[in-house]
């Protein structure tokens, strides 16, 4: 049975992680036939994050409440229909929709995985579980780029949302060879007011940061702030809240969390921008983009399972630190990109980069998974997903602000080529930035990881 729960755990996240990273080299093609500008195309895949990181923390409790088997079979069929409408979608306000779907079905899918690893196996196992789960994501996002690129240059764009079924296909099947259900919080009742106010306040921060160099923006912005403030009042009284606040009253998840949702906000944008660097300033068509772009991350399925085995080993901290060091020597390297940066330069970036992130990731996933009881695994699941994904949306947020500010709202084409280079430069010295405070965080992880020894 624990075989399966890795095998399905491994293909849904390959599934969610390529779903979100291969529209990214479809993005051209995609905005070329539906007659898009520069921030819409950003919009096809930041409605998809939006919608994971505010059904996540929900999603959490519902899942472990009515069982998580069930439910992972319920997010499967879901995403399966988002993908399908996705591939057939006439226009742009169909894709949006039908990538809302599919994001419903993938926050289920990221949720429940991480809750059944950590629900099924013991501490001393569950790092390397961990490790393999993230391969899985890190396979996702290898093979996304190439996959995307041969499809959308030889097939079309939208069988590039059709790759995943087969797959969603066998999990489903392994799903049911399992008879065990895992129902955890079974008396508790969900709390919807907070759950109401969870998601709007998600949705309105997310969606208000896109539009900062708006009035309107900067007015949803402060919105989405006030209402996670109630949020946090509400749920600090409640009995059985939908998200377990008092868990940041522990230093060590709390770090743990911040350090992913400012390394996913960080680094998340780069493919993006590389994207863009290959097919719009250097003429690459999808295809040879797509082969360039899978070593970044072909680089973290390596090391993942690596460093999360490290991490049952090691203080998890040290190795979190080493792995965003080389990151933010990655980014610092792209800060300084355009037409005359050399190939070869561009290659060490990517690959510091996907060995500095595959050191991070696992290690730093397992301290939050163990850093909570057992009855807290479906929160703390959710909190990976989470924050996972507000950092992934903002971090192409940042990029949608950064064109807003420099380019405004046009067509990417080669008179705009000179405000693209600008755009890519400005948000990779942000993200540099970015990642630095991860350094910090994960080393301040270590002080309260040695407070909380001394005091055993």
């Amino acid at each position: 049975m624990n075989k399966y729960i890795i095998i399905v755990s491994i293909i849904s996240s390959f599934a969610v992680a390529f779903t979100s990273n291969a529209v990214s080299v479809a993005l051209p093609v995609i905005a070329h036939d539906l007659n898009i500008s520069n921030i819409m195309q950003n919009w096809i895949v930041s409605i998809y994050l939006l919608i994971i990181a505010a059904a996540s923390v929900p999603f959490g409790k519902i899942c472990v409440k009515y069982g998580l088997k069930l439910t992972y079979e319920i997010g499967l069929i879901v995403y399966m229909i988002g993908a399908i409408l996705s591939g057939m979608a006439p226009d742009i306000s169909v894709l949006i929709i039908s990538r809302i779907i599919q994001a419903l079905g993938s926050a289920i899918l990221f949720v429940n995985g991480m809750a059944l690893i950590t629900a099924q196996l013991p501490e001393n196992k569950r790092g390397q579980s961990i490790g393999f789960t993230v391969t899985g994501v890190y396979i996702g996002l290898a093979l996304a780029p190439t996959i995307s690129g041969i499809l959308s240059q030889n097939v079309s764009w939208r069988s590039v949302f059709y790759v995943t079924i087969p797959l969603t296909l066998i999990s489903l099947f392994l799903l049911m060879r399992i008879k065990k259900e895992w129902k955890m919080e079974e008396e508790k009742p969900i709390d919807i007011r907070g759950s109401l106010l969870y998601v709007v306040g998600i949705i309105l921060l997310m969606y208000g940061f896109t539009r900062i160099n708006e009035s309107v923006g900067i007015i949803l912005f402060i919105l989405g702030i006030l209402v996670l403030a109630e949020f946090i009042k509400y749920e600090l009284k409640i009995k059985n809240p939908i998200y377990e606040i008092r868990l940041f009253k522990n230093k060590i998840y709390t770090a743990s969390n911040i350090a992913s949702l400012i390394s996913y906000f960080a680094t998340f944008v780069v493919t993006y921008i590389l994207n863009y660097h290959f097919q719009y300033i250097h003429g690459l068509d999808p295809q040879t983009s797509g082969i360039v772009l899978v070593v970044t991350p072909v680089i973290m399925a390596i090391i993942a399972p690596i460093s999360g085995r490290l991490s049952d080993k090691y203080p998890p901290q040290i190795i979190t630190a080493i792995g965003m060091g080389l990151v933010t020597i990655a980014l610092f390297i792209l800060t300084f990109l355009d037409k005359t940066t050399p190939f070869a330069l561009v290659l060490l970036a990517m690959i510091l980069q996907g060995v500095g992130f595959g050191f991070f990731s696992s290690p730093n996933s397992n301290i939050i998974m163990s850093s909570v009881d057992k009855d807290d695994v479906g929160t703390a699941s959710a909190s990976l997903s989470t924050v996972r994904t507000i950092g992934q949306s903002f971090s192409l947020g940042l990029l949608t602000v950064v064109f807003a500010f420099i380019m405004g709202n046009v067509p990417i084409i080669p008179s705009n080529y000179y405000l693209l280079i600008q755009s890519s430069q400005m948000t990779m010295a942000i993200a540099t930035f970015l990642c630095l405070i991860v350094v910090f965080l994960s080393l301040k992880g270590l002080n309260y990881h040695k407070e909380k020894k001394n005091i055993e």
